[in-house]
């Protein structure tokens, strides 16, 4: 049984991996119109744990390397990985491992902006997933998310499960070009195989986006238990807090075939509980390894909508900005 597990997984990962050579390979010639390009980054990734008697915290710090293969034509290639360079968090964890590696493509079909997306994605799903965006006017849009997906984490040694799990989420977004105001909600089903909703209200400044936001979940709320009415599930299952999102200088970059820089955007989220239940609740995944709720899903060059029409974050001298 262990034998045609692994061979099982050998054969996913091949197929998987052989797939996303060969559609890139096939987009090189058509690439070559649009100056393909390469960008090597890396950010930090830290953790701060002080919930035991031994020691007054425990350290998780390291880097998180990676790289972006533009082909042109919006589509992309792109990986990152873990580096710990303490670890006194989690003695399971090794030493540098893989999380994410994507390939991507972006397309406009009438007034409808889609996103494909193969690989290995964050939160340690592996599958495929698409993503809709449909600006109706300059301050309302509708988006949706659907993604098939299995487990696949390196973290503490191999562990995967068949693709065959769908998670997806549909909702709404309201934009105030006056004050850089965006207000966002969604409802769907997760990785966990969990539903819920979540709200979020956006204020975009210059670098930098900071967020407030809700979200509700049936197991956290222990919706389908005897005895719970709706009333106290809603207030059982309900969670919030902040998000930030600063986006990293130098702002003003020379762009090459060939580029070296530090990550994008740094990302800073904190929940009122955010524990046991509370924090496995309303997960799903990223497909890009910089994505944010800044730039949201799509290119600027593709989608002006938005934190989209304001001033770029990073000025490219011999590229069209593509943040």
């Amino acid at each position: 049984m262990k034998q045609k597990d692994h061979l099982f997984r050998r054969g996913v990962i091949g197929g998987l991996v052989l797939a996303l050579l060969q559609v890139s390979v096939s987009q090189k010639s058509m690439a070559q119109d649009n100056k393909p390009s390469i960008d090597f980054f890396s950010g930090i990734d830290v953790g701060i744990t002080d919930y035991t008697f031994y020691r007054q915290y425990n350290v998780l710090f390291g880097l998180t390397p990676g790289f972006k293969f533009d082909m042109g034509h919006h589509w992309l290639l792109s990986a990152k990985g873990n580096v710990w360079l303490v670890n006194n968090y989690n003695n399971n964890l090794k030493r540098a491992y893989l999380t994410m590696f994507v390939l991507s493509k972006e397309l406009k079909a009438g007034p409808v902006y889609l996103k494909g997306s193969v690989g290995l994605f964050s939160n340690a799903r592996y599958g495929f997933d698409l993503k809709a965006f449909l600006p109706v006017t300059q301050w309302l849009a509708f988006e949706a998310q659907a993604g098939i997906t299995g487990l696949l984490t390196m973290a503490g040694g191999w562990s995967m499960s068949p693709i065959g799990r769908f998670s997806g989420t549909i909702g709404g977004d309201i934009y105030i070009p006056k004050w850089n105001t965006q207000f966002r909600g969604v409802i769907g089903t997760y990785v966990y195989q969990d539903w819920g909703f979540e709200g979020e209200v956006m204020r975009h400044y210059n670098h930098t986006t900071l967020g407030l936001y809700l979200k509700w979940n049936n197991i956290a709320g222990q919706l389908n238990q005897e005895g719970i009415t709706l009333a106290q599930s809603l207030k059982k299952g309900m969670d919030g807090g902040f998000r930030v999102t600063i986006m990293i200088p130098p702002y003003k970059r020379t762009h090459r075939t060939v580029n070296f820089r530090p990550a994008s955007n740094y990302n800073l989220i904190c929940l009122i509980r955010g524990l046991n239940i509370y924090r496995d609740a309303n997960q799903l995944y990223r497909t890009d390894t910089e994505e944010n709720m800044r730039d949201g899903w799509f290119s600027r060059d593709l989608l002006q909508w938005g934190s989209h029409t304001m001033e770029p974050d990073f000025i490219y001298q011999g590229k069209e900005d593509k943040e």
